[in-house]
C-alpha cells in the first residue's frame, strides 16, 4: 500500500486532447500540471490531436489510425496502415459505422502499460472508458475514471436534431460506443465526475452506482484568467465557446439570437472553436445572413482567449446541456458578463440569476436575444455580475484544488483495491 506521504506515481490517459479547446486537452494539461506541482509523477498516454503538457510531464503518443481528422473526417484507412490489434478494432468499429477511437485507444494503452506495470502506483483514464481499461485491471494495476458527462446526453441530443430517417441511424451506430462505456464504468471501483448534475444523469443513464462516483470539480487558473487593465469592451462584441459542432453546444440557439439583435444593434459574435465544413451551423450562419458578423478563432494560446474575453462585453454558454462547463468559469474568472442557460450542470456553476450570470432557458433564442440585449443596455449591472462572477469562481474553483481532491481519491483507491476483484 502507498503511504499518504508518499508521492505517486501516474499514468494519466487521454484518448483525444485539443489543446486549447474542448474539455479533454484542458482538463489533462492543467491536472497533470499542478498534480506535478503537488510533488506526483505524471506521465500522460494520449491519441491524437494530442494535449500540449507541462515540461515535466512526459507524454506518450499512442496515434491513433486518424480516421476523424479535421481535414479529411471519416476517412477509410488502407490495408496498409493496419499494423496491430488495435488497429483492427478501430477499423472494424468504424465499418459498423461507430465512433472506434476510445475502444481503440484503451487497447493500446493496455499494450504499452502491461511492460511497464512496476512503474505507477494507479491509471487515471479520462473518459475513454474502454474495454482495454478492464484489461489494465487485470494485469494489476487500479484504474479510476473521470466522466465530465454521460455521452449518452449528447446521443439524445444528436437524434432530436436528426434532419432525416439515414441521420438518425447512422447517428444511432456512431454512438454505439455509449454502451461499452456504461459496462466498463460499472466495473470500475472509483469514478470522479466533475458537479453533482453529471452525477445524477450518469447514475441515471449509464445505471453507475452512485456510491462509486464522487464529485471533483474542475479548476480555472486565476492568474491568467483575470480581467486585463487597460482592455477596452468592444460595446458590439460578443463571444461564446463551441469546442464541438454538435447541437448540445446549442450554438444555433445564439445564432438565432444574434439574428434579432441584428435588427436594433450593431452586434458581432466571435467563436472560440472551428465550425465542421458544410455543417448545421455553416448552414444556419449563411441562412441567418450572419456571414460577415460571425468569426471562429481556434487553435490561439490562452493569451490570446484571455484578450478577446477582455474586449466583449458579454460572455454567452448557450449549451442545451453541460457537465460543468470550462468556457462559464473561464468567462466569470475574467469579470466578463456572462449569459448562461440552466442546461445540466450550468446552473450550479454560474451561480444566481441576476447576481453572477444572466439565466435563460436552453433552446430559447429569444429569451437569449433578450438576455445579451440586457447587459449590452446595462453597463453598471454588466461590470457588478462580471465582478460577482469572478469572486464566484476565485472563492470555489482552481486547479489546485482540482488536483488536491484528485489525489485524495487516488490514495482512497489505492486503500480499497483488491485485484481480480
Amino acid at each position: 500500500m502507498v503511504s499518504a506521504e508518499k508521492p505517486l506515481k501516474i499514468a494519466l490517459l487521454s484518448y483525444r486532447g485539443k489543446p486549447h479547446c474542448g474539455g479533454q486537452g484542458v482538463y489533462v494539461h492543467h491536472l497533470s500540471r499542478a498534480l506535478t506541482e503537488l510533488g506526483h509523477h505524471v506521465e500522460v498516454l494520449s491519441g491524437q490531436p494530442y494535449p500540449v503538457l507541462d515540461d515535466r510531464v512526459p507524454l506518450h503518443q499512442l496515434p491513433s489510425l486518424d480516421i476523424f481528422n479535421d481535414a479529411h473526417p471519416g476517412r477509410m484507412p488502407g490495408f496498409w496502415e493496419i499494423k496491430s490489434w488495435a488497429d483492427a478494432a478501430e477499423v472494424g468499429s468504424f465499418m459498423t459505422g461507430a465512433f472506434s477511437e476510445p475502444l481503440a485507444f484503451s487497447i493500446r494503452a493496455w499494450q504499452m502499460l502491461r511492460s511497464r506495470m512496476g512503474d505507477f502506483d494507479l491509471v487515471h483514464d479520462n473518459q475513454s472508458l474502454g474495454y482495454g481499461l478492464l484489461a489494465i485491471e487485470r494485469e494489476g494495476l487500479p484504474v479510476l475514471g473521470t466522466i465530465h458527462h454521460p455521452i449518452t446526453v449528447d446521443r439524445q441530443l444528436e437524434l432530436e436534431h436528426a434532419r432525416t430517417l439515414v441521420e438518425r441511424l447512422g447517428k444511432r451506430r456512431w454512438y454505439s460506443f455509449t454502451r461499452m462505456q456504461a459496462r466498463v464504468a460499472r466495473r470500475l471501483h472509483r469514478i470522479i465526475t466533475v458537479s453533482e448534475s453529471s452525477r445524477d444523469d450518469i447514475a441515471r443513464d449509464q445505471k453507475v452506482p452512485r456510491r462509486l462516483m464522487h464529485v471533483v470539480p474542475v479548476g480555472v487558473d486565476p492568474k491568467l484568467f483575470r480581467p486585463l487593465a487597460n482592455a477596452v469592451r468592444r460595446p458590439e462584441q460578443i463571444i461564446t465557446t463551441a469546442s464541438a459542432d454538435v447541437p448540445m453546444k446549442g450554438l444555433r440557439y445564439l445564432l438565432e439570437a444574434m439574428a434579432k439583435l441584428r435588427t436594433e444593434r450593431d452586434v458581432r459574435l466571435v467563436v472560440i472553436g472551428q465550425p465542421r465544413e458544410g455543417g448545421a451551423t455553416s448552414e444556419a450562419i449563411a441562412s441567418l445572413g450572419l456571414s460577415q458578423v460571425v468569426e471562429f478563432i481556434s487553435g490561439v494560446p490562452d493569451e490570446r482567449i484571455v484578450e478577446l474575453y477582455a474586449t466583449s462585453s458579454a460572455a454567452v454558454v448557450p449549451s442545451l446541456y453541460e457537465g460543468f462547463s470550462l468556457p462559464a468559469i473561464e468567462a466569470m474568472c475574467t469579470g466578463t458578463p456572462l449569459v448562461a442557460t440552466t442546461g445540466g450542470a450550468l446552473p450550479e456553476v454560474a451561480g444566481p440569476d441576476g447576481q453572477t450570470c444572466i439565466s435563460v432557458p436552453p433552446g430559447d433564442s429569444e429569451a437569449l436575444a433578450a438576455a445579451v440585449g440586457r447587459v449590452l443596455d446595462d453597463p453598471a449591472m454588466a461590470a457588478r455580475i462580471g465582478a460577482a462572477g469572478r469572486e464566484r469562481v476565485i472563492s470555489r474553483w482552481s486547479w489546485r484544488h482540482t488536483a488536491e481532491q484528485t489525489a485524495e481519491h487516488y490514495r482512497a483507491l489505492l486503500g480499497e483495491w483488491r485485484p481480480n476483484r
